[in-house]
């Protein structure tokens, strides 16, 4: 899919992900539905594409996780438009912990943001783009968490595995509409959400866990490759994106070798281990 004149809704578009795939998709010629939580920076974000001569035709804050919210959003976006082109769900936050120390808040955050956001838009724009008949592409961010046994990732997955299995499902479904999907599964990211990620049980000031995340954000892609790789995807009409070749080779090695595999995890989840007796709050 050329995205030069389409309508495209990107959520989380205020920071990290979003706010690169954004740039992107403006520079393609892409009119542009913006929305985040975060207000400012969202309104930042957009003006930031319009200054570069980018199409932002409407860039309005809301809670994902209220179908109210964003069931408001699509009316206002649909009173003056029939149906989007592309959708975009790339919003999510991110919580880890063993889950002796996770928190029910933890497990429900997740949830609701990083899956049940995601619903809401489906249920909200995706049968006016299927009655519309004009075909399109729907993009859900999941994560190596959604594919992998990440140690300390079980509320994070629980999300991310979820939203993978909604894709999946659609990925069939929709082909009948000529409406493509991508799953994305981006590893290690720079992103905003490096440096404030809740740990549960871990004091995040402590000198190991801050040369491991120090290290973590040395291996990791920058969100404007992630950006990129998102909208090669959507034109490649491909349903697997992965954004970093050691992401792509462990899920090769699930799926070609799953002894490997267990061993790998073993491995890191051991290291893991270590690591807390050192760094716990």
């Amino acid at each position: 899919m050329d995205l030069a004149g389409k309508h495209v809704l990107i959520t989380g578009a205020a920071s990290g992900i979003g706010r690169a795939t954004a740039r992107r998709a403006a520079a393609a010629g892409a009119r542009l539905y913006l929305t985040d939580l975060n207000a400012p920076l969202l309104a930042e974000a957009a003006g930031e594409i319009r200054d570069a001569g980018g199409a932002v035709v409407l860039a309005e804050p809301a809670d994902l996780t209220s179908l109210a919210e964003v069931s408001g959003l699509g009316e206002r976006i649909h009173a003056s438009l029939g149906s989007l082109d592309v959708v975009m769900n790339i919003a999510g936050v991110s919580a880890w912990g063993t889950v002796d120390r996770l928190e029910h808040r933890h497990w429900r955050s997740m949830v609701e943001v990083n899956l049940m956001g995601p619903i809401h838009v489906l249920e909200t724009f995706l049968p006016p783009m299927v009655a519309a008949g004009r075909g399109g592409h729907l993009v859900n961010v999941s994560s190596a968490a959604g594919l992998l046994g990440l140690p300390w990732h079980a509320a994070y997955s629980a999300s991310k595995f979820g939203l993978r299995g909604v894709s999946e499902v659609l990925r069939f479904d929709l082909r009948a509409h000529r409406i493509g999907v991508s799953l994305v599964c981006p590893g290690g990211v720079r992103t905003p959400l490096t440096e404030t990620v809740e740990v549960a049980g871990i004091d995040t000031a402590n000198p190991r866990w801050v040369r491991l995340r120090d290290g973590f954000r040395r291996h990791a892609v920058t969100p404007e490759r992630v950006a990129a790789a998102i909208l090669h995807g959507v034109r490649r009409n491909r349903y697997l994106v992965f954004t970093s070749r050691d992401i792509q080779a462990i899920h090769l090695l699930q799926r070609l070798f799953p002894p490997g595999y267990a061993l790998l995890m073993r491995a890191a989840n051991f290291a893991m281990r270590r690591l807390l007796r050192t760094a716990v709050s």
